[in-house]
Formats: C-alpha cells, sequence, structure tokens
C-alpha cells in the first residue's frame, strides 16, 4: 500500500468507493466520473504503478474481472459495447499511479466519448519494420 495513493485509501476503507466486486486480490468499483453510466475501474488490492509493472498472474486476474464486468454491463445495463483499457503513465494519460482498468459500457457511438485511433498523419515518414525490429530487441 502507498500511503498517499488515492485507490491504496479505497482498498483499505478509508475513502468510501460503490463497490461492483471484491475479492482476495481485486476490487472493481463505479469511477467517481462517469464517462458513461456503468463506468468502472478494476484494481488489484495490491499497489503496482501500472499495467506494465504489475506481476503477470496478478493482471491476468484483473482483466478477468474486467472482462465478467464488460459482459454484465452488456446484459444488464444494456449496453452496445465496452471499451476497456489502462493507461500506462501520466504521457499515456494515466492520472492515479495505481493499475487500473477502466470497463466503460458503450450505448451509442455518439455518446460524446472519443477514443478514436486514425492513422496519424505526422509520421509518414516511418520504417515499420524498423520499428518492428526494435521492439522485438527485447522480447
Amino acid at each position: 500500500m502507498e500511503k498517499d495513493c488515492i485507490f491504496c485509501k479505497i482498498v483499505k476503507g478509508d475513502i468510501p468507493c460503490a463497490k461492483v466486486y471484491e475479492d482476495d486480490d481485486v476490487l472493481a468499483f463505479l469511477d467517481i466520473s462517469q464517462t458513461t453510466i456503468g463506468h468502472t475501474l478494476v484494481i488489484p488490492k495490491k499497489h503496482y504503478d501500472s499495467f506494465l509493472s504489475t506481476p503477470k498472474e496478478l493482471m491476468h486476474k484483473v482483466l478477468n474481472v474486467a472482462q465478467t464486468i464488460g459482459q454484465s454491463q452488456i446484459t444488464n445495463l444494456h449496453a452496445k459495447g465496452v471499451n476497456i483499457l489502462s493507461n500506462c503513465y501520466p504521457a499515456a494519460g494515466q492520472s492515479v499511479m495505481h493499475f487500473h482498468v477502466h470497463v466503460i459500457p458503450r450505448y451509442k457511438s455518439s455518446d460524446g466519448l472519443v477514443i478514436d485511433f486514425k492513422e496519424n498523419k505526422l509520421l509518414e515518414e516511418i520504417s515499420l519494420p524498423s520499428i518492428a525490429e526494435s521492439i522485438k530487441k527485447s522480447l
């Protein structure tokens, strides 16, 4: 536990939350800033700063819970789709440095939430094979 981490404080019960799921290792609760109705955060109870530093077994448990919650959002909240995402570090939009997965139910494509993976025209002069080789070096 990190003493200044808001998610660790939620795990300890120092800050209340609207729990959706809990077991010995994982806690899921509604995001206080509901992007869409049912927006849920799934976290490991033990503190790790991001998806990238979380042990694989625990990361898999978190993702299993996220999948189950997404399925429930489709069935019980009548969502038409679900975004499941995790930001790693501030440059990628991570605002709480405790690994968490957002499970965001989507009700229509025009709900105001924009997660857009369009081609970046600023990257026209790149070599995909060269980039792939750079990534493969440490796999």
